[in-house]
């Protein structure tokens, strides 16, 4: 998760100076943030898919849980820190999706279109504490249904399967029906040649 680097107040509402990190600290802090920023900043202009949700009342298990099924399809999933998430945004083709960062928010995002749908969609089927608010397939918007529809294509993997299913099987139909005729043929051929033979 990312730190919540904001102040705490004393009690005449200003900044409580005895709780603020060290300036030192704060520098470290503040190169982290840039850092996580340019970091999901690559991410979104490089990544095909992005799904957000909430996640209000998942237990730590439940998240780790969703983190090893994300991971095993290759999506990852991160916990927003909206504002953070919001700055990296800008200046990608998924910036029309940053009003959906409010409240406790995770992105789930992969190179399958399809494996980020899918996983979140899967999760919220048995877990009604994660609850899908949209997402973005390049400049594309997706609300929730977008993202269900998506969820339920096959993956890539399994279109590259049925493609070339689909390129071998007329290959060997093809095949049958060339050597089909060429059988006939020869049986024909030689029906006349045991004839001729015979007279």
């Amino acid at each position: 998760m990312w730190p919540d680097l904001s102040a705490t107040t004393d009690a005449t509402g200003g900044p409580d100076r005895d709780s603020r990190p060290p300036i030192g600290e704060r520098q470290v802090e503040k190169a982290e943030k840039r850092e996580l920023v340019s970091t999901m900043n690559e991410v979104f202009k490089q990544t095909n898919v992005v799904v957000v949700a909430h996640y209000a009342g998942l237990t730590v298990a439940e998240l780790t849980a969703l983190r090893g099924k994300a991971r095993q399809a290759g999506v990852s999933v991160k916990v927003a820190k909206n504002r953070l998430v919001k700055l990296a945004l800008q200046g990608t083709d998924s910036a029309h999706i940053a009003d959906l960062f409010t409240g406790p928010t995770i992105v789930a995002y992969s190179d399958d279109p399809v494996a980020a749908p899918k996983v979140a969609t899967d999760f919220a089927k048995t877990n009604d504490k994660l609850v899908i608010l949209g997402g973005a397939m390049g400049k594309t918007n997706l609300d929730p249904n977008g993202v269900k529809a998506l969820a339920s294509l096959p993956s890539l993997d399994e279109l590259r399967g049925k493609l070339i299913g689909l390129i071998q099987a007329p290959a060997s139909k093809i095949a049958a029906v060339v050597q089909a005729p060429a059988g006939q043929l020869a049986r024909v051929f030689g029906a006349y040649a045991k004839k001729d033979e015979a007279a």
